[in-house]
This record gives structure tokens, C-alpha cells and sequence, in this order.
């Protein structure tokens, strides 16, 4: 007598998910079919021959055209490859095909990685938190901030310990931040004596419910820089308030070339190099990323021995032109406020069309070791010589990547380079990435792979593979599921 089957192992990552039938384990990624494993996705093909920007279309082999697909002319990606972790057998999917004359082999597995993070470069003028302070989510820590780069501020969200080093609701916490991240989701986070953010790819930051329109144009400094000579002949002094590094046109270098004259201006912060002062406020979300709203408070006494006099003209800015003032020294040296006239209306547009979108980046960031080399090679080592040596590839759905130096494959991709929901997990919690290697045949053999799983790409186009037959073909760098 036959026993029903209720429930199979699979063995796609290490929670081991006994799946009933009809349902899928705990990633949603993979489901029971009338007692097979099968994938939810299917394989991602990217084809050059269709039209940039077409909407992505399943592409199951009841849809093919039947033409011969050259291999120059494709992309094979590991989207919907699923894996054979831990990798005691080959990856799902090593395809062979012929690119000018030359054999080529893409071997492409999602690899499940407890080493991942992403970073998160910010583009705004605003502080959002001290460098090192805890970034959060759902009050679980989940990252901290980086440094503060030109016009941007920088996340490092996730890693093994966040994912695993704390309690369950923080690797929980980290593991749907980072997938919602990767797969371009919006999320908030709140910095530990900062900020609240919402962050998403390829989207404006919301500060503290105030939704970022452009970065900085540059510090103070550069600034000044950049436009003295738009403000030469129209007013005696420019003050560009900065956090970082205020600038004093007519103590700057550019000024002096310009031949500014002295004004005898004082700047309350440590001066550096003549023009520029750093500390001249704290960090906040006022005038030029300070926490003040009335500039004058950096200012000192003026000089009258230095150059200060009656009826002098001063505009004070800041780095992205969001805030502007102009004030005339009266009799006793106080400066006092008055309209800008209307010639200098133009340097302040002209600052502010300069300053690029703010914008959220997320980068996706691993470390490709451990047993997934084994699902290229029989010698793993051999498969990181490799790719130091610039003979394998690497690529992340389809996506070129940036392999840091040094031991170990470790790489970033930005995510807006993947296609929608490119991302999974399982519940170790772990992110589930598309990962693929392509290297030259003679190469692969060379360093030990598996000869026996090649496949032809018309096969796997015509067959799919271990998990399921599905195939689809999607525009290149398309972007939309």
C-alpha cells in the first residue's frame, strides 16, 4: 500500500523546512509540487537583443520563439537559480556557451550570506547623527553611521553580528532591513541622538518627516571657490556657513586673486588655512548642516583697524542655497538685515542649480567565501586566485560588482542595477543574493570544476533545471519586474 507523502525535506539552505504540499518553507522561495521541490521564481536570462527598458516578461519555454540564442547576446544571471547549500554538488546551474570565438562557462547560484550588510550613502546637508551612533529599526539596532563624505553621509547597516551575534528580534530585525533595502523598499530607521530617516534606493531621504531636495554644492570653502567671481563688484563680504568648513570670501584664496579688499570680519571657530573655519557651530539641521538659525551668531566684533566701516554690504549663504540673508554694517559696526537686492539673486539660483538630487544609495556589500566555491570548483582556493586575477568574473544578477582587494572574494553592487525583488532570505536569518562566475572554459577546467554539470546554454533555456524547468528572458537592464 502506497503512503501519502504529507510533507518533504528541503534542503535549499540550512533551516532544512519540512514543506507540505502546495506549500512553500519559510523563505517563500521554495514550494512542495506533488512531492518535488520546486523554485517560486524562475531563472532570470537577461537578453541584449531586446529593447532596453522593456517590461519584464516571463519567458517559459511555451513562449520561446526558437531562435538560437548566441552567447554574446545574453546575460546568464542566478536570479531564481536557487542553490545546493552547503554545496557538497555542483551549482544549480553551469552553462556553457561561446562568446567571440571563445568558450566561456557561468557557473550562478543564490548564495545565502550571514556575512552581508549594505551601505547606505545619503546625499543631504543635513546632520543626520554622530559618527559611530547606532542606527535602528524597530528599536533594534541594526548598523551604525559612518563618516560623513562630500555632500553625503554614510550607514553601515547589518553584518554577521547584528544578523546573528544578538538577541532573535535583532538578526530578525537586521535581516528584513537589509532585504527590504537590497529589493529598493523604503524603510525608517532612527539614529541613536540623531535623526529619523525613511531610506530607499534610488529615492529622496525624509529627515525627520521632511523629505530632502538636494545635496550640498561643495563646503564653504569650495564654494567660495567656485563662485567669487559671481559676487565680485556686487557686495564687500560673503560668509558661505558650513558645518564643516565655512568660508570667508574676502580672506580666501580665491578672494585675494579676485583682489578682494579686507573687511575686518571675525569668525567665531578655529580658523585653518586663511578663509576657512571648522567648528564654527555644531552639526544640526539649520543654516549649512549647523544646528543655528540666525548666522549671525558666528560672527564677532568687526575691525574697524582691518578694514570694517560703516554701510558695508555682507550676504551670508549656505551650501546649498536653501538660506540666505544680507545684512549693512551701521554706524556702530552691528550688521543689519535688509532685502538681497535683486543682483545677487542670480549667484543664489546658481548655487542651487548646482546642487545635485538627494538621494539614497544602497549598496549591497558580502563576503563570497565558504562552502559556495565548492559548488564551482572542487578547489575553492583556486576559484579566489581566480577572480583576483581578474580571470573569473563575478556579477550579481547580471549586475558588474566591485571586488575589494586583498584575501577572500568580498564585493558590493548598487541594488538599482537588479532587477525588482532580486533579493531573498532565509530565516537564519541570512540574505539570499544571485551570485555568478564567468570564466573561459580551458580556465574553469583548470582550476578544478565540474566538468560533468556543464550544460549548453540552449539546453538550459530548452530544460531549466534541478528545481523546476522554469526560464525567463528579460530585457538587459531593465529594471521593472
Amino acid at each position: 500500500m502506497n503512503k501519502t507523502i504529507e510533507k518533504i525535506r528541503c534542503d535549499a539552505c540550512p533551516v532544512m523546512c519540512y514543506v507540505a504540499q502546495g506549500r512553500t518553507g519559510a523563505c517563500d522561495r521554495y514550494a512542495n509540487e506533488n512531492g518535488k521541490i520546486i523554485r517560486c521564481d524562475p531563472l532570470t536570462i537577461f537578453d541584449r537583443q531586446l529593447e532596453k527598458g522593456e517590461e519584464i516578461q516571463p519567458f517559459l519555454k511555451s513562449h520561446w520563439d526558437g531562435r538560437v540564442l548566441e552567447g554574446g547576446e545574453v546575460v546568464i544571471s542566478a536570479i531564481g537559480s536557487g542553490t545546493t547549500y552547503p554545496d557538497y554538488k555542483p551549482a544549480p546551474f553551469i552553462v556553457s556557451r561561446e562568446i567571440e570565438g571563445v568558450d566561456f562557462v557561468t557557473v550562478v547560484t543564490e548564495a545565502i550570506f550571514s556575512y552581508c550588510g549594505v551601505k547606505v550613502k545619503i546625499d543631504t546637508d543635513r546632520h543626520l547623527g554622530d559618527e559611530a551612533a547606532t542606527v535602528r529599526a524597530n528599536g533594534e539596532a541594526v548598523g551604525h553611521v559612518m563618516t560623513s563624505e562630500y555632500g553625503s553621509q554614510m550607514l553601515s547597516l547589518g553584518g554577521v553580528d547584528h544578523l546573528t551575534g544578538g538577541s532573535k528580534a535583532e538578526g530578525r530585525t537586521t535581516c528584513d532591513t537589509l532585504l527590504n533595502l537590497c529589493n529598493k523598499q523604503a524603510v525608517e530607521l532612527s539614529i541613536d541622538g540623531g535623526s529619523s530617516i525613511v531610506v530607499q534606493a534610488g529615492k529622496a531621504p525624509i529627515v525627520d518627516g521632511v523629505e530632502e531636495n538636494r545635496m550640498r554644492v561643495g563646503c564653504g570653502s569650495a564654494t567660495i571657490g567656485m563662485f567669487a567671481s559671481q559676487w565680485q563688484g556686487l557686495v564687500d563680504e560673503v560668509v558661505v556657513v558650513d558645518d564643516h568648513i565655512t568660508g570667508v570670501v574676502s580672506e580666501h584664496q580665491a578672494g585675494k586673486v579676485l583682489g578682494w579688499d579686507d573687511t575686518g570680519i571675525k569668525i567665531k571657530g578655529r580658523r585653518s588655512t586663511p578663509g576657512r573655519y571648522f567648528q564654527v557651530a555644531k552639526p544640526g539641521l539649520g543654516w549649512g548642516g549647523t544646528n543655528i538659525e540666525d548666522p549671525l551668531v558666528i560672527l564677532g566684533d568687526w575691525n574697524a583697524k582691518k578694514g570694517a566701516k560703516p554701510g558695508l554690504r555682507m550676504m551670508m549663504v549656505s551650501t546649498t542655497g536653501e538660506q540666505y540673508a544680507y545684512y549693512v554694517l551701521d554706524d556702530e559696526l552691528v550688521p543689519q538685515p535688509r532685502e538681497l537686492p535683486q543682483e545677487l539673486l542670480p549667484s543664489v539660483k546658481l548655487i542651487e542649480e548646482n546642487c545635485e538630487p538627494s538621494l539614497c544609495s544602497v549598496l549591497f556589500m558580502c563576503g563570497a567565501g565558504g562552502s559556495l566555491r565548492s559548488g564551482a570548483t572542487n578547489n575553492p582556493v583556486a576559484l579566489t586566485r581566480s577572480v583576483r586575477a581578474l580571470q573569473t568574473n563575478v556579477t550579481c544578477g547580471g549586475a558588474q560588482v566591485f571586488v575589494w582587494p586583498g584575501g577572500g572574494i568580498t564585493f558590493m553592487v548598487d541594488v538599482l542595477k537588479l532587477p525588482d525583488n532580486s533579493f531573498g532570505y532565509v530565516p537564519t536569518p541570512a540574505i539570499v543574493a544571485p551570485l555568478e562566475f564567468t570564466v573561459s572554459l580551458e580556465d574553469y577546467l583548470a582550476l578544478g570544476g565540474h566538468k560533468q554539470a556543464i550544460r549548453d546554454l540552449g539546453d538550459v533555456v530548452e530544460h531549466g533545471g534541478e528545481y523546476g524547468i522554469q526560464t525567463r528572458m528579460v530585457a538587459f537592464g531593465s529594471e521593472n519586474e
